[in-house]
């Protein structure tokens, strides 16, 4: 193997960077020509991609985002679209592809592999959704940036005696609002996985209050079916009955901006180096992930076939947590 390329996909995630500028540098200590591909599998299709060296990639670990671009393609989708990326990768002389991103951008990679293309994944979405990876890049500084966020909020709480929403990302999966909540210390959690009752969260909240607390704070994922907009609207829709209103604080993109903490700049730069390791061996058709404290590979089929299920006993310790 000479010619290989890296490309970032879907939704950006702290890490991101350090992530390609691993990939870059194993692949060049290897003796590898390494291209990184611009605006996902949309520059895949349209061959915007350059060749890196390793001062292209200086000064970018502790980058939040990343430096070569993400974009949605709808193009890729269809069989079409495909055929032009893998023209593409071979009128540029490619012969394996890297691909850094969450679901949508592992079942590309699976889609190119069955087309007998060799690709490697490595685990990044700040949902922790990814099946074959215990935790992904980007996670952790998600969480931390959440967190911080609570703990601001808790002091305003406090001080006014109010009950507070807070909503994080995760559009079907409630991994962040769930540690979070359990992190900040949160009276209440709502998530995608499990359906709430805006009565019984009331009846939570006056029952912390009848405790003796002089705040409450709810976590909420963007994706469940009361989200923090619709639990506002609830709310104040019945606040005589109720006896109380809430705010609300939409985290929303925030979380995806920050510079990746050591934790996340470790594990991108282990998944990096993993995969070209695992495509110097032959290995390929695999999504690189973290299990067990070790990176080890999962087949692409296994991976965009499964869901990672949310450890419930967590919800629960969050219930007991909060009395």
């Amino acid at each position: 193997m000479k010619r290989i390329a890296v490309l970032t996909s879907g939704g950006d995630a702290p890490g991101m960077n350090a992530a390609i500028r691993a990939v870059v540098r194993t692949g060049l200590y290897k003796g590898w020509k390494v291209f990184g591909v611009h605006h996902g599998y949309a520059g895949l299709i349209s061959g915007d991609m350059e060749q890196l060296e390793a001062r292209d990639v200086s000064g970018i670990i502790q980058q939040g985002g990343t430096v070569l671009g993400s974009a949605r393609c709808l193009e890729f989708e269809t069989e079409d679209g495909r055929w032009k990326a893998l023209r593409e990768l071979n009128q540029h002389g490619i012969e394996a592809l890297v691909v850094i991103g969450g679901n949508g951008s592992q079942s590309g990679a699976y889609a190119l592999s069955q087309m007998d293309f060799p690709v490697v994944g490595v685990a990044s979405t700040i949902d922790n959704d990814l099946y074959g990876s215990e935790i992904t890049i980007g996670v952790d500084t998600a969480l931390n940036i959440a967190l911080e966020a609570i703990d601001r909020l808790k002091v305003t709480a406090s001080s006014h005696q109010r009950a507070f929403l807070i909503e994080v990302m995760g559009r079907k999966c409630g991994y962040l609002a769930l540690m979070s909540a359990i992190a900040g210390g949160a009276e209440a959690v709502v998530i995608p996985e499990v359906e709430t009752d805006p009565e019984a969260l009331a009846t939570e909240l006056r029952d912390s209050y009848k405790r003796g607390k002089s705040h409450a704070l709810i976590v909420v994922a963007e994706g469940a079916t009361y989200n923090a907009e619709a639990l506002l609207r609830y709310f104040q829709e019945h606040r005589e009955r109720l006896g109380f209103d809430l705010r609300a604080t939409t985290l929303g993109h925030v979380q995806r901006g920050g510079a990746p903490g050591a934790f996340d700049r470790l594990l991108a730069t282990r998944l990096g180096a993993g995969a070209t390791e695992h495509l110097a061996q032959g290995e390929y058709g695999i999504l690189m992930g973290l299990n067990k404290g070790e990176i080890t590979p999962t087949p692409l089929a296994e991976a965009v076939a499964n869901k990672k299920p949310l450890d419930m006993r967590l919800l629960e310790l969050a219930h007991v947590l909060a009395k």
